[in-house]
């Protein structure tokens, strides 16, 4: 079973930022919903660098056609130059799940058209 529905990783400096961008995203129907994880540990190359952080980790849900949506509006409402925003396809899982996520966002044609 393939579906359309992806998960996705948004890190966040805080939990404040973490929040505000999951109200936003939910709100505005892009995501299904946002789990909110506190306190892991980051460490990444950031402008030849080691860099390590404690970050807030952000698990989404949404579908394939909105993911660049998703994408798009995470761009706007983080404070990151490059935030990190990965998506991973659900190739199998709980069908009345995958149909509530894709009830609960609007579809990709409702923003393009």
């Amino acid at each position: 079973m393939s579906t359309d529905v992806v998960v996705g990783m948004v890190t966040t400096p805080d939990r404040a930022m973490a929040e505000a961008i999951v109200d936003r995203l939910v709100g505005e129907r892009l995501i299904a919903c946002g789990n909110i994880l506190a306190s892991v540990g980051s460490i990444y190359r950031w402008q030849g660098e080691v860099e390590r952080a404690d970050e807030v980790l952000i698990i989404l849900k949404t579908t394939e056609a909105l993911a660049a949506h998703v994408v798009a509006r995470v761009r706007e409402l983080h404070s990151y130059e490059v935030p990190e925003v990965l998506f991973f396809p659900v190739t199998k899982g709980n069908d009345a799940y995958v149909q509530w996520v894709r009830e609960s966002v609007r579809s990709a044609q409702d923003i393009e058209g």
